[in-house]
């Protein structure tokens, strides 16, 4: 039985002969068949046709140069300046001379040098009062006929600051002025006569602040009601309400200044007060401190 030769298959032909004088030339390994990949495995990506050089190996490309960043120069250069800047100073202040201290300066104390004169430290002491003594003696008294006016004395009586301050509606105000100015004492007497409430007081202050006395009688537009007198009076065309109660009333007051003794005269009525009233009150008072 005779069969037909048969072609060789590409893996089992023989490499091709090169022809005389050709360089050596690497051969390629024989070509195998791909495996099967698994299912869950991916298929590998097919070569580059790309043409490589075999005879040189493959090298990276070259990397740009970095540039240095803004921030990093700004920073380096403010700490160089600093230190550059502190370095010259201290070189610089190094080579100058020290500057001495001056000398430490005591005032010593002062004594007069001779006795002291009476006569010169009378002088120089605050003017004496121009006004001593008990001033109850020196309020009006009340008139006949005329009735106590509730708690209020109807006799003249010394008050406190306290007392005072609690005729004002600006209480606690008026008791911190009157123990920040220089009050001394005080003394007051009250009556009612007729539908006329009547409230007479003596206000002193110590001789160092006889200016505060004057303070009372400041700010305001007052009527005189004795040519001599460091004052004047006031008469309300409005009614004003008592504190704390419905009840309204008329004022009329009037207020002068003798030395470092303030009087004050104030008259309360169901209708407008009479002028004459508060006037002729006032200039009696007036005059008894003189």
């Amino acid at each position: 039985m005779t069969t037909d030769p048969v072609a060789p298959s590409p893996v089992d032909a023989p490499p091709p002969t090169p022809p005389a004088g050709a360089p050596d030339l690497p051969t390629a390994p024989p070509e195998t068949a791909p495996l099967a990949a698994a299912p869950s495995e991916a298929a590998p990506e097919a070569p580059s046709e790309a043409t490589t050089d075999t005879t040189t190996e493959a090298t990276p490309p070259a990397r740009r140069p970095r540039r240095p960043r803004p921030v990093l120069l700004l920073v380096s250069g403010l700490v160089l300046g600093t230190v550059a800047g502190g370095g010259v100073g201290y070189a610089i202040q190094a080579k100058r001379p020290p500057t001495p201290l001056p000398p430490v300066q005591v005032a010593l104390p002062s004594y007069p040098a001779g006795a002291l004169d009476p006569v010169v430290a009378a002088a120089a002491a605050p003017t004496p009062l121009t006004i001593d003594g008990d001033l109850r003696k020196l309020l009006l008294t009340a008139p006949s006929g005329s009735t106590a006016w509730g708690d209020y004395p109807d006799t003249p009586s010394w008050i406190t600051a306290g007392e005072l301050a609690e005729h004002e509606g600006r209480t606690a105000a008026v008791f911190k002025q009157l123990n920040t100015r220089g009050f001394r004492r005080a003394v007051e007497i009250d009556w009612k006569q007729g539908d006329l409430k009547v409230r007479v007081s003596l206000i002193q202050y110590t001789a160092d602040r006889a200016a505060e006395a004057a303070a009372r009688t400041l700010g305001r537009t007052l009527e005189p009601f004795a040519p001599e007198a460091n004052g004047g009076y006031e008469v309300d065309s409005r009614a004003s309400y008592w504190a704390e109660t419905t009840e309204t009333f008329y004022g009329a007051d009037a207020v002068a200044q003798r030395g470092t003794v303030v009087m004050e005269v104030k008259v309360f009525g169901t209708r407008p007060v009479s002028p004459e009233v508060v006037k002729d009150l006032a200039k009696r008072q007036w005059e008894r401190l003189a």
